[in-house]
């Protein structure tokens, strides 16, 4: 199947469902999901999509933060069954640098899905994430964004300095775009849960 990609090189709504689709969703709405991995949140996420763009009649543009590595052959398989699923009509953009998301997602027109934090949170130097310039980003889209994401926090306790570091960023990541998200679905199984809305006055917790 082909996809256009892009490399850029510049500095009352229903819930969805177990299946990943949405009905009517608000233009400027926001929808995370998370999920550890093989949890099925990506294929939630692009199903989702696809159920957005059908009943608003927008495009989506699929924005990709993980680079493929040519020497290692499961991820490049990875990314080869994530582009083969995707319709035909989608576009898809490659995030090479974690400077250049937010003004992918400033530029991009119809439903933006960002798949995943995870990886763009790895492309900052010593896993220093400075989320404010994504943050304005999203509040300031006008259409529908989806956002995927890594649940981090759920098995042990990293043994290492690094994955602890890894950790903590995706982690604090994850509760600042829950925090401006209109939707947040955990995904497990290939089955989501809607989470409710964070108490007034929380912020991002270690």
């Amino acid at each position: 199947m082909y996809h256009r990609r892009v490399q850029c090189h510049h500095g009352t709504n229903r819930r969805i469902g177990i299946d990943g689709r949405a009905a009517k969703p608000g233009p400027r709405m926001i929808t995370l999901f998370l999920g550890g991995t093989r949890s099925g949140k990506s294929v939630l996420a692009e199903n989702s999509a696809a159920s957005m763009a059908g009943s608003l009649g927008l495009s989506v543009t699929y924005v990709a933060t993980a680079a493929v590595d040519p020497g290692d052959s499961e991820h490049v398989a990875r990314i080869a069954a994530h582009r083969e699923r995707r319709p035909e009509s989608w576009a898809s953009v490659e995030c090479l640098a974690h400077s250049q998301l937010p003004g992918i997602l400033d530029e991009v027109r119809g439903i933006a899905l960002v798949d995943s934090l995870g990886s763009w949170a790895g492309l900052h130097p010593n896993l220093v994430v400075d989320s404010s310039s994504l943050i304005a980003s999203l509040v300031g889209r006008a259409e529908p964004t989806i956002v995927v994401s890594e649940e981090v926090g759920l098995a042990v306790h990293p043994p290492t300095e690094l994955g602890r570091r890894y950790v903590d960023a995706v982690g604090t990541l994850n509760q600042q775009v829950a925090a401006i998200a209109q939707r947040v679905l955990f995904v497990v199984a290939g089955r989501s849960l809607q989470l409710g809305a964070p108490q007034p006055g929380t912020g991002p917790t270690c």
